[in-house]
């Protein structure tokens, strides 16, 4: 649990067994990625990345919302462009360092997720999202071309759907966000909770080395060119190869049996 100056809890920490969830605690605004609640989601963040026990990490969100974006409230009372700089920086770093995790990070979605929010659901590895979740990059509807969004949402749906997106700043639905690739999952507010779990007990169920090196390896090769890719996938599943827990897996599977998973 993470607290600002003012004593304000914005991130909230649970653990579960193998699984880790941060809940944005400001849901009377929304959720916003403020600069308080950026500096305690990339605290928690950071503590996650060498946590050997967490396997899954999860984020979640209180309120009617999942999150609003940046705090344009903040912004404009901080009128200054080395406010503006360091707040996107902040925000961009924490958005890689989502993708640096060694456990996959699950965003589980609810009410609406626009601008940054939408840029979070994003870069997370997997989305989960109540059929009644909104999905939007609306900062053009207030002269603000969503740039930092446009990464990740770019690298998640087709070109000239997220371009469109960009410009129009409209909503697209739970189950238009799943047909784009940008949730995995649409499921009744009700079973949220539920398919959340499902997903996560699911992947925390495999051995975390061979997670974290094919995480790690999926998003290096996306931005090479295929021979190198080739090369750095080759040289992973040859380390991962080496594993005592792989070599427990190949074994069970030609014993037909059940793996026993060393999961150091």
């Amino acid at each position: 649990m993470n607290a600002d100056l003012n004593n304000k809890s914005y991130v909230l920490r649970s653990d579960s067994g193998y699984i880790a969830t941060l809940t944005l605690n400001r849901p009377a605004q929304f959720n916003p990625l403020s600069e308080g609640m950026l500096k305690a989601l990339q605290v928690e963040i950071d503590r996650l990345a060498t946590d050997r026990l967490i396997r899954v990490v999860v984020i979640a969100a209180k309120g009617k919302a999942f999150c609003a974006g940046h705090d344009l409230k903040e912004m404009r009372a901080n009128y200054r462009k080395d406010f503006q700089q360091v707040l996107f920086t902040r925000c961009s770093k924490l958005m890689t360092s989502l993708l640096a995790l060694p456990q996959p990070v699950i965003a589980r979605v609810h009410g609406v997720a626009t601008a940054g929010g939408c840029q979070l659901v994003s870069m997370c590895d997997l989305a989960v999202a109540a059929d009644s979740a909104r999905f939007a990059v609306s900062g053009i509807n207030v002269g603000l071309f969503c740039a930092t969004p446009g990464v990740g949402l770019s690298r998640n749906l087709l070109r000239k759907q997220a371009f469109e997106m960009l410009v129009t700043g409209d909503f697209i639905s739970a189950e238009r966000a799943l047909e784009r690739g940008l949730v995995n999952r649409v499921v009744p507010a009700t079973e949220l909770d539920i398919e959340v779990w499902r997903l996560a007990t699911q992947i925390a169920g495999k051995p975390p080395a061979a997670v974290a090196a094919g995480k790690r390896l999926f998003y290096r090769q996306l931005e090479m060119g295929i021979e190198a890719a080739y090369q750095a996938a080759s040289e992973t599943m040859a380390c991962n190869a080496m594993e005592e827990d792989t070599a427990e897996g190949i074994d069970a599977f030609i014993e037909k049996r059940l793996p026993r998973w060393v999961m150091g």
